[in-house]
């Protein structure tokens, strides 16, 4: 069957490749997504291990429609009530780019109406709209006249690994982290360190990468599970291969920042996985950081400047650089950031530059390798 694996925008290649390697075949690049291939087994898998995914969609039908009664009328001619049962909830989310159709919620409006009426037409009576955790979600994409109906087998987005006890103010997502370290095509040979780590998140999902711990190891629900064809004993043989996989040898990553809290969160997300041990978290001020004998590689998530003065953020990037020429010679640097000017305040030749969102934050990662002679003291 079709699927797709949406994702952020930028980790389309990155998302190809794990497709790729869990079994995906006919893999195609798309906008913040990539279609290709699998049978039942591999979308189980795909919403286990996945780590750059947001969502696995399998399309149902894709038609064209001019005008609101062609749209009902082509949803009204899909047999819901071979997706959809009286005792189950409903939720439609849709995406319009379109001339026509103007408006997502009217979108989503006529199709639910639809829905409804072929329920009752048949039975007398609907399934209701499900405003919070609905057993059954629909996803409609509508690209000028074009429309694709598809059913979402993932429920909650991929991201929301279920690790976080804690809320951090700013925590970076999950899936933008597991990509970060795609990109820096890291592994677990080489020792990585995040020395203003926040919630943990970058050390994290490093772990759980190196270790082979599933991305979706702690969650319970998939909307797949409340699907007809839902097979408990495939679901269960997935789960189970994916964890008899499981290594924690070797692995050398550590987390620093100057936050207590921040600390503490990371060391309890990291009980909650069973990845304890894993990393060392300390609590330090990054210009009291110095890198080790065992050089690697650093992937920073700095302050971008949001609530910081033009002058202070210049200064504080302005820090960031001297002080990984002084101490962390050998070493390559990723940095994250949507500040520019901030970047150049760095005085660091980058090397490559990826583009990428954080958020609703256009962003730019950058890879810049610390040689020996970066500083003269």
């Amino acid at each position: 069957m079709r699927l797709i694996a949406t994702t952020l925008h930028g980790l389309e290649e990155v998302l190809s490749i794990e497709l790729k390697e869990i079994g995906a075949t006919d893999v195609e690049v798309l906008n913040r997504a990539v279609a290709f291939k699998g049978n039942k087994e591999l979308m189980y898998k795909c919403n286990l291990q996945l780590r750059t995914a947001l969502r696995i969609l399998k399309p149902i039908k894709t038609f064209v429609a001019r005008d609101e009664d062609e749209l009902y009328q082509n949803i009204f001619g899909i047999d819901w009530m071979k997706i959809i049962t009286l005792t189950q909830t409903f939720a439609i989310d849709t995406s319009v780019s379109s001339d026509v159709f103007r408006h997502s919620k009217y979108v989503a409006l006529k199709s639910k109406d639809a829905i409804a009426d072929q329920f009752n037409k048949k039975t007398g009576r609907r399934p209701f709209v499900g405003t919070t955790d609905p057993d059954i979600r629909i996803r409609i994409s509508c690209i000028g006249k074009q429309f694709t109906v598809m059913l979402d087998s993932s429920g909650d987005p991929l991201h929301k690994r279920g690790y976080r006890t804690a809320v951090h103010e700013a925590p970076m997502n999950e899936v933008l982290a597991a990509g970060l370290i795609a990109i820096t095509g890291w592994n677990k040979s080489i020792p990585l360190i995040d020395p203003m780590c926040g919630s943990g998140t970058i050390a994290i999902e490093a772990a759980m990468k190196a270790a082979n711990v599933p991305a979706g190891v702690i969650r319970k629900k998939y909307c797949f599970m409340n699907w007809d064809d839902f097979d408990k004993e495939l679901w269960d043989k997935v789960y189970n291969e994916a964890m008899s996989a499981i290594d924690k040898s070797d692995i050398d990553i550590k987390g620093f920042d100057i936050s207590a809290r921040c600390i503490s969160m990371c060391k309890a997300s990291c009980e909650d996985l069973g990845i304890d041990g894993l990393i060392e978290f300390k609590r330090k001020a990054f210009e009291k950081n110095t890198g080790t004998e065992n050089k690697g590689i650093i992937i920073m998530n700095p302050p971008y400047g949001e609530r910081l003065e033009k002058s202070d953020i210049f200064g504080f990037y302005s820090a960031i650089g001297t002080n990984l020429k002084r101490n962390f010679e050998g070493y390559t640097a990723w940095i994250i950031s949507s500040n520019d000017d901030a970047l150049e305040s760095l005085c660091m030749r980058s090397f490559k530059t990826y583009k990428l969102f954080n958020g609703a934050l256009d962003c730019k990662f950058q890879k810049f390798p610390i040689l020996e002679t970066s500083i003269s003291i």
